[in-house]
């Protein structure tokens, strides 16, 4: 379910956060379920609990988790989050789209990469 790449420059935690942001959002983890306790996650992936910690304390701040005493933590069931997470990825839009303009690539050359990325992405999904 969580994969860490060690390769990649991205602090743990926030490769952590990305990975359950998307799970939630896609409805794999559904609202009000039980999310891996700290302990078990560590140890499953092989690293700090407090990193574990940290991207659940993140989570919690954005609001895709929240926590009950004594519990631990439970997938929010906010539908708010999917559209956040799509304006997110909009304004990354965006801002590519503008730096694409300045080094003067041709709209029709930019939306064929888009077109590409997009079914490649298709390709790679189960």
């Amino acid at each position: 379910m969580i994969t860490i790449d060690l390769q990649n420059r991205r602090p743990i935690y926030e490769q952590i956060v990305e990975r359950f942001e998307t799970l939630i959002v896609n409805g794999v983890l559904e609202p009000d379920t039980q999310m891996p306790s700290v302990r078990s996650l560590a140890m499953e992936l092989s690293i700090n609990p407090n990193t574990i910690q940290k991207a659940y304390g993140t989570l919690e701040q954005e609001g895709y988790i929240y926590p009950i005493r004594g519990r631990g933590n439970f997938v929010s069931g906010n539908v708010e989050l999917k559209v956040r997470k799509q304006e997110s990825v909009y304004s990354a839009l965006r801002d590519l789209v503008r730096k694409g303009q300045e080094l003067e690539i041709p709209c029709e050359n930019f939306v064929d990469r888009v077109r590409t990325y997009y079914k490649e992405g298709a390709k790679r999904e189960p």
